[in-house]
């Protein structure tokens, strides 16, 4: 099979012919339909994960068909189209993992990045951490889900947005443009902040009712006027500053929740 492989830090990848790999016990073989590319994948290459291992064939927005599995496996079934994501694996006993926080898990392996991911045309992954795609659903559009997707609606959820919630998205990149859409389609009121009014538009085709040009106006105080406050700050920008400038602009009992940041330490006003 056709591959693209990252073979150590700083060098470009390398496309390869690789053996289709056969699943083991608890494994299913994916026929790739689509991986979406990540910020992460290059952080990658760059040589940012000191955990990672080399050679590995990076990817873990991947959309498929389960095409064979392993001993043991029930479900999914031979011909379910399938999702794959970040997470690869965990330890399935430790504390994270039995509450069902497996991403905390201390042996958990990354897809793309310790294990094989989808820059190629088949991948073996573990037949618990796959999702069963939905029928009907595209699977190109929805590769992104399996990250920026998971990372923006599980954010949403452990945040506590709620229908009639008031949802303030700080930047619309691929993240923040995911946490809007499903902030309406939870049902919440929506606020966009950007840097400009060049996102005005987009912002307010995507539903939302305040938009906030942060080089015009204070964040904070634009927000506290939106009737007292916004219940959840999910902040997709790069900038840890962007995310800290919001603060004073939540409700009370409010959350801040940083889906972005940057490089700077994260200090909050008084």
């Amino acid at each position: 099979m056709r591959a693209a492989v990252a073979t150590g830090p700083n060098l470009p990848l390398a496309l390869d012919n690789l053996d289709v790999p056969q699943p083991a016990a608890g494994e299913v073989l994916v026929k790739v339909t689509a991986c979406g590319v990540c910020f992460s994948d290059l952080n990658l290459l760059r040589g940012h994960y000191p955990f990672a291992r080399y050679p590995v064939v990076p990817g873990h927005e991947i959309t498929g068909v389960v095409t064979a599995v392993g001993e043991g496996v029930t479900f999914p079934e031979v011909g379910t189209a399938v999702g794959a994501q970040f997470l690869y694996d965990s330890c399935g006993h430790c504390d994270y993992c039995v509450r069902g926080d497996q991403i905390l898990c201390p042996r958990k392996r990354i897809t793309g990045i310790v294990a094989d991911g989808g820059y190629a045309e088949y991948a073996l992954f573990k037949a618990g951490f796959v999702t069963p795609l939905p029928d009907g659903l595209d699977p190109v559009a929805a590769a992104p889900l399996m990250c920026a997707g998971l990372t923006s609606f599980n954010g949403l959820r452990q945040a506590g947005a709620t229908a009639g919630s008031r949802v303030a998205v700080v930047g619309l990149g691929g993240v923040g443009t995911l946490a809007a859409r499903y902030a309406v389609a939870m049902g919440a009121r929506l606020a966009v902040v950007g840097r400009s009014r060049r996102g005005e538009d987009q912002a307010k085709a995507l539903g939302a009712e305040l938009f906030v040009a942060t080089d015009e106006s204070d964040p904070a105080d634009a927000l506290k006027g939106w009737d007292g406050g916004a219940d959840v700050v999910l902040n997709a920008a790069p900038s840890t500053a962007a995310a800290a400038a919001t603060l004073g602009g939540l409700a009370p009992d409010g959350t801040l929740l940083l889906l972005g940041y940057g490089n700077e330490p994260l200090t909050l006003p008084t």
